[in-house]
């Protein structure tokens, strides 16, 4: 048509058809439009104009989904490749280091990060007290470590090959609930000591931990502890070990083995340098002089100093000042203390450190990136979030509809609701996963909502609308919420051992199934005749055959093996006095209670009802794992017959 004009937005030439692909670009994920219309050397104006032709509304600092970067890219002729904050930096380290002044940048040589792991109370944090001469097991409820604890040491002995040389210890709970935890330990670890009692030997979760190093592809040190007592056999340790793969290097295997003794303090030397050993062996190299990345080893919510974590770092410096995302939040270093509490201004590779200045709580587990950009870095921990956010209604939409014939398969099972609050992030993840573990057959725990610090109004107000059990784990109520609990009527548990926790979890869950009654025959008797006497009404004349009638027990009336009536005796009688008790082969009258319609040869059963504990059924786990044996047992009974089969072809 003569005289027309392409549409135009503000000034802005809107790009109907797509340019042909002739560049390609890396964008960091949660990019903004303005930063993309630099990529693409755009104008940002003429970038929104073409998100408005697809329906989409953004401003200029508003971040981008990674699907629609891509597609919009298209539209100005270039390909993306979107990539996360941390592969970013890595990219941007690499690049510095191949082309330019490098300087500043030159790798230096680590302290080894090591993780203590083995069976409950086998001295993991005992041996780590005597290396640190602190005491740290007598503070720790039940002396059972309860989190992740990490620590920096100096070894001091001047006699040491190792003197001056520092090792960074990551303390790991050994309960096998906190099997994430171990887990989690292991990615951020060089190199595990297993923690092996001489006079215990090698448990399930001394096994449990070796698999763990093994998955995380790092050396494993046996510490042969308690070798100060009497009944001490690390010889058998050895052997219960090197059955599992690790063989010692007395014996001809590639795995150090040192007996220590964390209370008299024996052989502790020893073990720092074997670690300081086979840590030379792996040549553990950082840069100090780049932007600081670190994992996230523990968080929790403090009344006064609000969201702190504890971190390691692994590599670069962080300073305080320093602006950083971390998981789905950000923040700027307000303060930052080591191990013994002691305020730090700068901290380099392989130091744990305690940070404040974070905008939330982040997870365990999640990495640490320092950013330029604070306003950058809370772009990308917005845009996490929503992301997190969208997964998670989809996952919840996805269940409800995929999930509807076991909901309907589901309808007689019975729903524990939780709701867990605990001191530290960490605890609450592990414990989370452990309480719904042990969902049955028939009663299914459900935590509808947990999170970290004290218990409050909205926790009791949430409980009180879900019919819900408040779990506290090393916190206590607020007091205007253990006063609305007091006027509700709701349950809270305060806990700070795992045990104890989940025992009683086990009994609320006995306490929510119906009683179970189980019946226990006492006594059988035949009707021989009927008689009716005056102002007493219709006796039935019998004879005991079996057993023994009591006036307080149950009875079922027989006739011709159908049940007529089910109820209680009203009078027993032998002749005309009342008798508590009728014995076999003695002839009685009976009387039932609201029932007179006696035929001679009916039978009456005598019965006691006994409450019995309530059969939660297997466990989900043990339910899937008895179906996948009964379906590997199907599959080589068929494989078998069919070996048959083709052999009696053959003949």
């Amino acid at each position: 048509m003569k005289g027309f004009a392409p549409p135009r937005f503000g000034g802005a030439q809107i790009q109907h058809e797509p340019l042909p692909i002739t560049r390609n670009i890396t964008v960091t994920e949660g990019i903004s439009v303005k930063d993309l219309a630099e990529k693409l050397d755009v104008r940002a104006k003429d970038l929104i104009a073409t998100l408005l032709m697809k329906q989409v509304f953004v401003t200029v600092n508003q971040s981008l989904d990674g699907e629609l970067v891509k597609d919009v890219a298209r539209q100005f002729g270039a390909e993306v490749e979107v990539i996360s904050v941390e592969e970013q930096l890595e990219n941007e380290a690499i690049t510095t280091l191949l082309e330019g002044d490098t300087s500043g940048l030159l790798e230096v040589t680590r302290p080894p990060v090591v993780t203590v792991m083995g069976h409950v109370d086998h001295g993991k944090t005992s041996l780590l007290d005597a290396i640190r001469e602190t005491d740290v097991a007598a503070g720790e409820a039940g002396g059972i470590t309860q989190h992740i604890g990490a620590y920096k040491v100096k070894i001091g002995n001047p006699a040491s090959p190792a003197f001056g040389r520092e090792i960074v210890f990551l303390d790991t709970p050994g309960h096998e609930a906190f099997t994430r935890m171990r887990a989690r330990g292991a990615k951020v670890t060089d190199i595990v000591v297993v923690v092996v009692a001489a006079d215990d030997g090698v448990m399930p979760q001394t096994l449990e931990a070796i698999d763990h190093a093994k998955a995380a592809n790092v050396p494993i040190i046996v510490a042969v502890n308690k070798i100060d007592k009497p009944e001490a056999n690390p010889d058998r340790v050895k052997k219960q070990l090197g059955d599992r793969g690790l063989v010692p290097e007395d014996w001809g295997g590639s795995t150090v083995f040192v007996d220590v003794s964390a209370k008299k303090r024996i052989n502790l030397d020893l073990l720092e340098e074997m670690i300081c050993l086979v840590a030379d062996l792996g040549t553990l190299r950082a840069t100090p002089d780049r932007a600081a990345v670190g994992t996230v080893i523990e968080s929790k919510l403090d009344r006064g100093r609000g969201a702190v974590a504890t971190v390691l770092v692994q590599n670069g410096t962080l300073r305080t000042g320093d602006s950083f995302v971390v998981g789905n939040t950000f923040g700027k270093i307000r303060a930052m203390f080591d191990d013994h509490g002691r305020p730090l201004e700068v901290a380099g590779p392989s130091t744990p450190v305690e940070i404040l200045g974070l905008e939330g709580i982040p997870d365990a587990g999640d990495t640490f990136l320092v950013m330029n950009d604070r306003d950058k870095a809370k772009g990308i921990a917005q845009y996490r979030k929503m992301k997190e956010r969208e997964a998670q209604l989809a996952k919840s939409a996805r269940v409800s509809l995929e999930g509807l014939s076991e909901q309907i398969k589901l309808a007689g099972v019975k729903d524990l609701n939780l709701i867990l609050k605990g001191d530290v992030q960490g605890s609450v993840e592990v414990l989370a996963h452990s309480l719904q573990d042990q969902s049955t057959e028939k009663v299914r725990v459900k935590v509808l909502h947990s999170g970290v610090g004290a218990i409050t109004e909205s926790d009791v107000l949430l409980a009180s609308a879900s019919n819900a059990i408040i779990i506290g784990f090393n916190v206590r109520p607020e007091r205007k919420a253990q006063e609305l609990a007091d006027r509700d009527n709701v349950d809270i548990r305060l806990h700070s051992v795992i045990y104890e926790l989940e025992d009683q979890i086990n009994k609320a869950m006995h306490g929510l199934l119906e009683p179970v009654f189980k019946e226990i025959y006492a006594g059988r008797a035949e009707i021989r005749d009927v008689f009716k006497i005056t102002k007493v009404g219709i006796i039935a004349g019998c004879v005991v055959t079996d057993g023994l009638i009591k006036r307080d027990v149950q009875v079922r009336l027989m006739r011709g093996g159908e049940e007529i009536f089910k109820g209680k005796i009203g009078s027993l009688k032998r002749f005309k006095d009342d008798v508590s008790e009728v014995r076999s082969g003695v002839e009685c009258g009976i009387a039932l209670a609201g029932f007179s319609d006696y035929k001679v040869g009916d039978v009456i059963e005598a019965f006691l009802t006994e409450k019995m504990a309530a059969d939660l059924g297997m466990t989900l786990t043990s339910q899937k794992a008895k179906e996948k044996a009964a379906a590997e047992k199907e599959k080589a009974a068929a494989e078998k017959e069919k070996a048959a089969a083709e052999a009696e072809a053959t003949t």
